[in-house]
């Protein structure tokens, strides 16, 4: 139906929160407000006593991605069907060429793969994995005309995607330049590569040396470069898939000394942890791979979710690329060779719910924030989407915040055969998934067609993020000193010859 009427329930802003009504026609909300009546013909959803949330939105997901040999298990099908089924309304995916290839050539490719099979809607980020004048002119090309507004770099992947230091810096002055956020995955890739080679020799061959040879200093490391390059420039920076504490403490102090960076925790840091790779049966231990790792350290998504709270880190999404079983095997001689990818698009909205809202560590307000609303902010999606507002895209949750659900990959929607939450029970079930104004989701079943998702241009310069940049840029800018000029005497240096006198004297009394 075209019209839906969402009554009696209590909708949930980044800000506040409020008993209000939503009325819902032609794909966008057309009023909010207590008591509102139903035109004829309008399908009135009862959610008196549930949350009303803006629909989640997931910056990070890795869907049909081609990667170390094999193509991950969930399509762009599969994957925004589970998206849907947890409560997630939009994601974004990224496009990743080669080396040396071309990123209008990946968008394209991306395109031409999502759009026929997408459930819900979606965007994409476009990865920079090296650098020349044609990747600059491309960059602009996305930015200006292709709804493209962020680019990820890798400092990691060694010789795959990973990019050095001027390559990192060419690339955040051009983000700068053309109104764009730049992304990375901070991980120290000559570190890990080194490290590697060092655990196969010690004859460490299972998925405990992955985590091994990618220790957190080799992720706060690239995180604080990645800062201090990315401020040289006034570039604002989104740190992808936080995992470590240090790497989040570098984040928030930056945060605090005014830096313009966002990070970026995942549902599987926040949910789980790393003494999974010492699991005795390599399957499971396997289908925990990905990098950067998971930490060991069991305080960890505790401490990641009190950053994620008060603020220090700004958003939430999964990385979502799963393989099944038989992918992870080959790499059952040799850690390097796992698929790296875990699950999370359809358990992301719960996982944060019961960890985050549950244990009182956050109020449903901020829930929303760190859900949807941020995410939508940082990649100029707002106020089309994150919130619930007139005009605003009618993706809607109806939540139950006090029912459960025990998450087992026998019951997710995913194409994969396992799930890093099995077993968990979590409070806060999304009841109904309404997206681009269609009930898609309801009472355990979906009712979506491939292609009923759209892509989501998204505009350079998000206020969001560069209001403070532009500012600064117009006050804090340096300028020379105004001085008379230096009339003096000037040496004449002489070429591949000390003066003569430049040593004289001080040595030989010395040794006198």
């Amino acid at each position: 139906m075209s019209r839906l009427l969402v009554r009696g329930g209590r909708v949930v802003h980044p800000d506040f929160s409020q008993d209000a009504d939503v009325l819902v026609e032609g794909g966008v909300v057309r009023a909010l407000g207590p008591d509102l009546r139903a035109p004829a013909g309008t399908r009135v959803l009862d959610a008196a006593g549930k949350l009303v949330l803006p629909g989640g939105i997931d910056p990070h997901t890795h869907l049909q991605l081609p990667f170390m040999g094999t193509c991950s298990a969930d399509d762009f099908l599969r994957g925004t069907q589970a998206a849907l089924a947890g409560g997630t309304t939009t994601i974004i995916d990224f496009a990743i060429p080669p080396k040396g290839g071309s990123l209008l050539e990946a968008f394209h490719t991306w395109r031409r793969w999502a759009d026929p099979k997408v459930c819900c809607d979606y965007s994409l980020h476009v990865a920079v994995t090296w650098w020349s004048e044609q990747v600059k002119e491309e960059m602009a090309i996305l930015a200006q005309e292709k709804g493209v507004n962020s680019f990820k770099m890798f400092m990691a992947y060694k010789d795959l995607f990973m990019v050095r230091d001027p390559e990192l810096y060419a690339a955040f002055s051009q983000c700068k330049e053309i109104g764009a956020i730049a992304q990375v995955h901070a991980e120290n890739g000559d570190l890990i590569a080194e490290g590697a080679k060092k655990m196969l020799a010690l004859g460490i061959t299972g998925p405990e040396g992955h985590e091994l040879c990618r220790p957190e200093a080799a992720e706060v490391e690239a995180t604080f470069r990645a800062i201090a390059l990315a401020s040289a420039v006034s570039c604002p920076l989104y740190v992808v898939h936080v995992m470590s504490k240090s790497a989040a403490r570098v984040i928030a102090d930056a945060r605090r000394d005014g830096k313009v960076v966002y990070g970026e925790p995942i549902a599987a840091s926040l949910g789980t942890d790393g003494t999974h790779y010492w699991h005795e049966d390599w399957c499971h231990a396997a289908h925990h791979v990905m990098s950067p790792p998971l930490r060991p350290d069991p305080s960890t998504p505790g401490f990641l979710m009190n950053l994620l709270a008060n603020d220090d880190l700004s958003t939430t999404a999964t990385d979502h690329c799963t393989f099944n079983t038989c992918q992870k095997a080959l790499g059952k001689d040799d850690f390097t060779k796992i698929p790296n990818g875990v699950n999370g698009v359809e358990d992301r909205m719960s996982v944060i719910w019961e960890k985050g809202v549950h244990s009182g560590k956050m109020d449903e307000n901020r829930f929303v924030a760190v859900t949807s609303t941020n995410a939508a902010k940082i990649f100029n999606l707002y106020p089309r989407k994150g919130r619930i507002a007139v005009g605003a895209d009618a993706d809607i949750v109806i939540w139950d915040p006090n029912a459960t659900r025990t998450i087992s990959a026998k019951t997710h929607h995913q194409a994969v055969n396992f799930n890093i939450f099995e077993g968990m029970v979590c409070h806060g079930v999304p009841l109904v998934t309404i997206s681009r104004g269609k009930v898609v989701y309801e009472a355990g079943a979906l009712n979506v067609t491939p292609g009923h998702g759209k892509f989501i241009p998204r505009k350079p310069f998000a206020e969001y993020v560069y209001k403070r940049i532009q500012q600064r840029d117009q006050t804090c800018t340096p300028t020379p000193v105004e001085r008379a000029p230096y009339r003096g005497e000037v040496i004449s240096l002489r070429s591949r010859e000390a003066p003569e006198d430049a040593t004289a004297g001080t040595g030989t009394q010395a040794a006198s």
